[in-house]
C-alpha cells in the first residue's frame, strides 16, 4: 500500500489558524499605523495563506501586490556569489582584490562581505543613498567617504551596505553581465519569479512616511540606487517570497543545492554581545525566537518595511510586507505568523520507512562504542550516512556523509568537517574508529592496542 502524501493532506490551515492570522496582520497594521500590511505563510514549500489590511482609500493589496524589500535583497545577492563559489569560479577565502580593483576593500574576503565582518563603514558616501539617484556614485570608488574602513578586516560584524555593493560588483565582473540580469536569469526565472525586479511593476504599493505625532501621510521617493542597488534594491510580493522561501527550505539543483544553503544559514560572525538572539550568516540573518532558529533577512527603504523568516524545524516560513519608512514591526509579525501556525498546527512528520537496502558491512559498524568510558551508539541512515550520538544525549554528536574513498565527513557539531574513518584489524574486520584522533573502540578502554596512550594491563578492577 503506497502512504498518502501528509504535506498535501496537512497543506491547508484550519479556519482557526488563518483567523488567528489574519488578526495578527490587522493588528501589525493598526498598531503600526501602516498604510497597508500584506502576510504570508510558506508552509512545506507552497503558499498556504496570505492576507492584507489597509487603512488608504483605493489600496487592496494581496499576495501579488509589490513591495520594496530593502535589504531581502542581500540574500539574492548572496546566492549569486554562493553559486559563483559552487561553480569554482571564486573561493570565498579570496580577497576581493583577487577579483576586483577596489582599494578601499582589497584586504577583505569574500566571506567577510557576506557575513559583515570586512571592517567597511555602514552606509555609502552620503547623501542619503536610499532617498538618492544612484549617478551620484557611478563607479565603487564613489561608494566611500574619508573611512572606507572603521574595523580591522574579520574583527567583528559590522553591517555594511557598500559591502553588498561590492559583492554585486563582484558578479558583474565574473560573469560579465550587470548583476539584476544574472538574478533574472539564474535565480528568480528559474524558481518562477516573476513578480521580483528592479523596478516596481503594476501593481505595487507606494511608498509613505508616516508622521509620528499625527495620522498624515508623506510620500516617499523611490529612487534607482544605482551602485548600491544589491544593498536593497529589489521589490517583489509576498506570493514570489513564498517560492523564495520554499527556495532557501530545500534548495533547488537549478539554483543551489541544500548543503550550500545550510552553510550560508551556519552562523559565521560572532554576536556583539552576549545576551544575544541573532546572528549572521553568509548573507542570511539568523535569530532565535522563543526556542525556534530563524533565518532569512530583514528589510528597509524610505517607505517600505519587510521581513521573510523560515523555520526549518517547522517546514514554515513567515513573510511580513508594509509600505511605512517606520512605524509596522514587520520581523515581529513575520515571526508571529510562523509561531501561529506552528502552534495552532504542529508538523506532522513524515511516516518512518525502512531503508530500501542496507551494506551488510555497515550493519556491522552500528551500535555501541565507546571513546575511552563514554558511550557512544553508530547509527545507520539513508544514502550510507552515520550518526554517531552520545548514550544518554550529553557529548559531542555529530552527522556523517559518505565519501567515495570509504570514508565519512561530518556534517555538524563539534566533528564538522571532520574524517571518520574504520580502522580494520589483522582479521581484516572493523576494529576501531579514528574520528580527527579520537579513537571509538567496541569496549571501554579495549586492550587492543588502539587506545592512545595504552591501557593498563592490569584491566578494570574493583577498589
Amino acid at each position: 500500500m503506497t502512504a498518502p502524501d501528509d504535506a498535501a493532506a496537512w497543506a491547508d490551515l484550519l479556519p482557526a489558524t488563518r483567523r488567528a492570522l489574519l488578526r495578527r496582520v490587522a493588528v501589525g497594521q493598526s498598531e503600526g499605523r501602516a498604510p497597508s500590511l500584506v502576510g504570508a505563510v510558506m508552509r512545506e514549500g507552497r503558499l498556504v495563506w496570505s492576507g492584507a489590511r489597509s487603512g488608504v482609500d483605493g489600496l487592496a493589496p494581496d499576495a501579488d501586490t509589490q513591495y520594496r524589500i530593502g535589504s531581502l535583497t542581500k540574500v539574492f545577492v548572496a546566492v549569486l556569489v554562493m553559486r559563483l563559489r559552487d561553480e569554482g569560479l571564486l573561493d570565498l577565502a579570496d580577497p576581493l582584490a583577487k577579483h576586483l580593483e577596489v582599494p578601499e576593500a582589497e584586504g577583505a574576503t569574500v566571506a567577510q562581505l557576506l557575513a559583515h565582518t570586512s571592517g567597511l563603514a555602514a552606509e555609502a558616501r552620503g547623501p542619503w543613498w536610499e532617498r538618492t539617484p544612484g549617478t551620484l556614485r557611478p563607479e565603487t570608488a564613489d561608494l566611500f567617504g574619508d573611512r572606507p574602513l572603521v574595523h580591522p578586516a574579520g574583527r567583528r560584524h559590522h553591517y555594511s551596505n557598500p559591502g553588498f555593493a561590492l559583492l554585486g560588483a563582484l558578479v558583474e565582473k565574473l560573469r560579465g553581465a550587470p548583476w539584476g540580469e544574472v538574478l533574472r536569469d539564474e535565480v528568480l526565472e528559474p524558481l518562477g519569479m516573476a513578480r521580483t525586479s528592479l523596478e516596481p511593476r503594476s501593481p505595487y504599493a507606494a511608498g509613505w512616511a508616516v508622521h509620528p505625532w499625527a495620522d498624515v501621510l508623506l510620500p516617499e521617493p523611490a529612487k534607482d540606487t544605482g551602485r548600491m542597488a544589491p544593498a536593497g534594491q529589489l521589490w517583489s510580493t509576498a506570493a514570489d517570497l513564498a517560492r523564495f522561501a520554499a527556495f532557501l527550505l530545500d534548495g533547488d539543483d537549478r539554483v543551489l543545492g541544500a548543503g550550500t544553503l545550510a552553510e550560508m544559514r551556519t552562523p559565521a560572525a560572532a554576536p556583539d554581545s552576549q545576551d544575544w538572539d541573532g546572528g549572521y550568516g553568509l548573507g542570511m540573518q539568523l535569530a532565535r525566537r522563543g526556542g525556534r532558529f530563524l533565518y532569512g533577512h530583514m528589510g528597509s527603504m524610505p517607505g517600505f518595511l519587510a521581513t521573510l523568516w523560515v523555520s526549518a524545524e517547522d517546514r514554515l516560513a513567515g513573510i511580513a510586507l508594509a509600505n511605512a519608512t517606520a512605524g509596522p514591526a514587520v520581523n515581529a509579525v513575520a515571526d508571529d505568523l510562523v509561531r501561529i501556525v506552528a502552534r495552532h498546527e504542529p508538523r506532522i512528520p513524515a511516516p518512518w520507512r525502512p531503508l530500501p537496502e542496507a551494506d551488510p558491512a555497515l550493519l556491522a559498524l552500528t551500535g555501541p562504542w565507546y571513546w575511552g568510558a563514554t558511550p557512544y551508539v553508530l547509527r545507520l541512515r539513508a544514502g550510507r550516512a552515520l550518526e554517531l550520538s552520545p548514550v544518554g544525549g550529553k557529548g559531542r554528536g555529530s552527522r556523517f556523509r559518505a565519501e567515495p574513498d570509504g570514508t565519512w565527513t561530518g556534517l555538524d557539531g563539534y566533528h564538522a568537517g571532520e574524517t571518520l574513518r574504520v580502522v580494520a584489524g589483522e582479521d581484516g574486520a572493523p576494529a576501531h574508529l579514528d574520528l580527527g584522533t579520537f579513537v571509538f573502540t567496541r569496549e571501554p578502554y579495549a586492550p587492543d592496542g588502539a587506545v592512545p596512550g595504552g591501557v593498563d594491563p592490569g584491566g578494570w578492577r574493583a577498589l
